[in-house]
Parts: C-alpha cells; structure tokens; sequence
C-alpha cells in the first residue's frame, strides 16, 4: 500500500531561490507531484549561483529541488498564460514567492486562480504581513531577520564585536518555507470539509518572528522590572530600553555557556576553531549536586555564592571562568563524556564537516545520498526532518531545466505541432537570436 501522505496531490511550484523550494520539496517528499515551473533557457536562479562546476547545476539547486519535475515556461506569453492557465485548473496547490505584486502584474493573483479553480489552495511567500509598513519592500534572508528582532538579540554584547548579528541558521529562507507548509497541510484538511481552496499567505518576518517569541518573553519582562537575571549584564551591567545581546547563554533561565576545549584532531582543529563545549547548570538542587560532582566542584555545594539558582545567577562570570580552565586540557568530546555520566546537558559544538561525515545520521531522515546521475553523481542533503512510521520518503534526483516540458504539455492534451511551436515562439524555449 502506498502511505505517501499526499500521494494524489498536485502542486504547481512557481517558486524560486530558497524560501518556496524548500516548502515545495517538502511536498514532493510527502508523495505530491511538484511541477516546477521556470523561465526558459534559465530557470531557477539558483541553477548558477554559488556553482562548483560553471557546466553543471549548483549544490544550492540541488538540495531544494529533489524529486519535482521541470517545465520550461514563460508565462508572459499568450500561450504560456493558457498553459499556466490549464496546470492551474488541474491542480490542488499553487505556490508562488516572487516580490511583491509580481503575480498580480502577471495575471494570476489569488483571486484569478481561485476563479480559475476554487478547490485550488494559493500559497505565497513574500517579505512581509500585509498590515506592515515594509509589505512592499522585497526580502532576503537577512531583512526578514534584522526586521524580526533576530539580529538585534543575536551575537555579542560588549566590545567591537558588539554588533546586531544574523543566525547561520536560514530563519528568513528555509524556515519561512517549513511555516508556508504548515499552512499548506492545514488548507489541505480544511478543504477536505470546506471543498473550496484556501489563500495561505506567510510573511518572511513572521517566520522569523515566531521563532523569537522568547526573546519578545524577555521583552515583557525587561518592561516589568528593568533587568533580566539569565543575561550576563545582570546584575552589574546596565539594561536599556530593549533586548540586548546575550552571547551564548542558553536563554531559559539555566545557566548554559561555550568553554573552549584542546583541539581533538581531525576536523576538531585550531585552524577551525570548533573545539568548544555547551554545559548547562539546571537551577534545581538535585541536578546541580550532580554536576558538581562530575566538575570535581563540590565546594560549591557549600558556598553561598552558588548553592543557589538566585545566588549563580549574580556570579555568573566566576563560573564561566571556573569551568573554562577544567575544559581546558580536555576535547569537547572528553568533556561530554565526563559531565553526561551525571546527567549534565552537554554537547560538543558541531562543525558541518563533523556532521555530514557522522555515518550515524545517515539513517533515511536526518542525511541523505541522492543519486543526481552523470558527473554530479551523489550528494549529500537535509532530509524529511520528522519520521513516519508507516512512511519513508524516496529521495531522488533534481530534474534538468525543463526536463519535463514536453512529458507535462502531452498531459495537458497539446499535439506534438503545438508543443513544437512553443518551442519556437518564445514559451517553452529562449527565442533564437
């Protein structure tokens, strides 16, 4: 029996770059067949950007565009505008994520395909709320996160360094992407009572908003009484008016910091600069006994200044410097294997080099080997981040630029003449100069 989830479900992907494709590819992982449209003779600008070979598909293209299928499509034209036309009343799902007013100059607004065909759900991406006074601004990953308040919480809070920061993280791109297909499979159950499709708009910043939602906790709080006890500038430091840097702290009110470790050797080295560790100290009495012990610190148990939550929490800078010298002379995987014994929260910082080469993660979810064939062969991606278990997805091969053009027009019922002359005026193929 097949148990794809959206086994049936057809998408039509007129999305580009990072955000919609890596909503879409979740789609077509779930079992929907994705079409993807692109312009013709250059398809998704992805395709040649951050290249490793000038002749072949970028690793960027690549591991957001698994298992769709590729139509070369200038919708601008007369016959391209009837054949988006015609996809778009086959299908159960539009996505779009070009800027603002794109589609609408277009010709096919919400609106125009919920005309076009009711039981179609329209999902877009742009930059935006539309209650926003920036909604017609376009977005790159960093403007969703200077605009979310997640660069002005992120990174350090004293020195030259101390400066509004951008998580590595794609909190703008990918994530956004992940938030739209939420409320993809959400219209998708609604419509299974409703009958009738769905406008699901997601802005960029909102995707990134929800995931500060503690950093607007510490906002709360900061208004209420003026400081905050879990950041480093408490309780000497002054506070002002918003939600400081705070370094690496772990945000909830442990106690979590970074100590720096000897290098372990192979891709744990100097020149990276990977070998750190993250310990926590939980605020109960019970587990911070037992990080004492495995520390060797169990004088603490005793003294004043930290045998309390309240009490660590004003010397924070002695116990980051404690713990910094016990790490010192030992490799973050030492240190994880001392303090994880006394159910100490610890873990080595992880560089990609670590992760993709751990043959544990490779496990049809977490990593994956996809076979593009020819002189790409296999690469390596992101999975299907949750498990399913009566579903396992099949990862395949990203389609050539319009790959599946003729193959998607014989299906919408056009002759082999007609799909020829759109290969000649314009719609399926560049015009030849």
């Amino acid at each position: 029996m097949n148990t794809a989830p959206l086994q049936g479900i057809k998408v039509i992907d007129f999305t580009e770059v990072q955000s919609g494709p890596s909503c879409t590819q979740m789609l077509a992982w779930l079992g929907a067949e994705v079409i993807k449209i692109e312009r013709p003779g250059v398809g998704d600008a992805t395709r040649k950007e951050l290249q490793f070979n000038p002749d072949l598909p970028s690793y960027y293209f690549l591991q957001l565009n698994s298992d769709k299928k590729s139509i070369a499509l200038d919708a601008k034209t007369p016959d391209g505008k009837q054949i988006l036309t015609k996809l778009i009343k086959e299908a159960d799902i539009f996505v779009e994520n070009l800027h603002p007013g794109a589609m609408d100059k277009l010709g096919f607004s919400w609106e125009v395909v919920h005309q076009l065909n009711p039981k179609c759900i329209y999902g877009t991406i742009k930059g935006f709320p539309l209650s926003s006074k920036y909604k017609d601004l376009k977005a790159y990953e960093p403007i969703a996160q200077v605009t979310a308040a997640a660069a002005s919480t992120t990174g350090w809070y004293e020195g030259e360094y101390n400066v509004p920061t951008q998580s590595g993280a794609a909190l703008g791109d990918s994530n956004t992407g992940m938030h739209l297909l939420i409320g993809l499979l959400a219209a998708l159950q609604q419509r299974n009572k409703t009958g009738e499709g769905c406008f699901v708009y997601q802005s960029m910043h909102n995707a990134c908003l929800n995931l500060c939602r503690i950093k607007t906790r510490d906002q709360l709080t900061l208004d209420k009484i003026g400081y905050l006890t879990q950041f480093p500038q408490y309780p000497d430091g002054k506070f002002g008016d918003c939600v400081p840097r705070s370094g690496n702290i772990e945000g909830g009110g442990v106690l979590g910091w970074t100590y720096k470790c000897k290098p372990a050797g192979g891709y744990d080295s100097e020149i990276d600069a990977n070998n750190y560790v993250y310990i926590i100290l939980q605020r109960e009495p019970k587990n911070f006994e037992l990080a004492c012990k495995g520390l060797g610190f169990e004088d603490w148990l005793t003294n004043p200044d930290f045998n309390t939550a309240d009490a660590r929490d004003k010397h924070k800078d002695e116990i980051y410097k404690r713990i910094g010298a016990w790490t010192a002379d030992k490799t973050k995987f030492e240190v994880v294997e001392i303090l994880s014994k006394y159910g100490v929260p610890v873990g080595p910082v992880l560089s990609t080099k670590e992760v993709m080469t751990d043959e544990s993660l490779y496990d049809g979810n977490t990593l994956v080997n996809i076979n593009q064939g020819g002189e790409i062969g296999e690469f390596v991606t992101v999975g299907c981040p949750f498990t399913m278990s009566n579903y396992q997805p099949n990862y395949g091969p990203c389609p050539d630029l319009g790959g599946n053009t003729d193959e998607i027009l014989k299906d919408l019922g056009y002759t082999d003449e007609q799909i020829a002359s759109f290969a000649q005026n314009g719609t399926t193929s560049p015009l030849k100069k």
